[in-house]
């Protein structure tokens, strides 16, 4: 039984972050919860182009960033990769696949280029750092064993998390479901989400 915990998904926390900073407001189904640690709005001034521009993009970027985090690695692309010549059409066309869809593919970076994402990164980094210092036997995988294998019986290979307040459980792939940390460290809440699948 092989499991992967992406309890980091970069790109799914980059959007998350530009949601809350920029104070867009995405219309959409599914969309994520508030995150809990909310970063410091940006003082930067947008246009109201701009912010209805993403505004519309941001539930679109989502599904297709969380869509890309929830499928399986392949790994042959890297082998693939490693037989093109650098800067070739056919390298670029390998590393799109490999990266996936990012706000930054779309828009550029310059929207992340503050303090308040230097600052907000960093308490993630920090906060996630304290809780992987947990023992083993802690882990919410060990401790739902049984649920777990149920949902891998269906399919499920992944869980990808995210700092969001409350519930939020999505299967974004075949093989991948999506909840926010407080529902992984939650026992009852945790097997919920795992029977969702079955």
């Amino acid at each position: 039984m092989t499991f992967t915990i992406d309890d980091r998904p970069t790109d799914l926390l980059d959007l998350l972050w530009l949601r809350e900073a920029y104070e867009l407001q995405p219309h959409g189904d599914d969309l994520p919860p508030l995150l809990v640690d909310t970063p410091a709005v940006v003082d930067a001034v947008i246009s109201a182009e701009v912010r209805a521009e993403w505004e519309e993009a941001w539930p679109r970027v989502w599904n297709a960033v969380a869509a890309h985090t929830g499928a399986e690695v392949d790994h042959g692309l890297f082998e693939d990769l490693q037989r093109t010549a650098d800067g070739s059409a056919q390298r670029t066309e390998l590393l799109r696949r490999i990266i996936g869809p990012t706000w930054q593919e779309e828009f550029g970076g310059e929207a992340f280029d503050t303090s308040s994402y230097d600052t907000w990164v960093q308490r993630g980094i920090d906060a996630h750092m304290a809780s992987v210092r947990k023992k083993l036997e802690n882990s919410p995988e060990r401790r739902d064993l049984t649920d777990l294998i149920a949902a891998w019986r269906t399919g499920v290979t992944k869980i990808v998390t995210i700092p969001c307040e409350g519930e939020f459980t999505r299967r974004i792939t075949a093989n991948a479901l999506l909840v926010t940390d407080a529902t992984r460290e939650d026992s009852a809440r945790y097997r919920v989400a795992l029977g969702t699948v079955s």
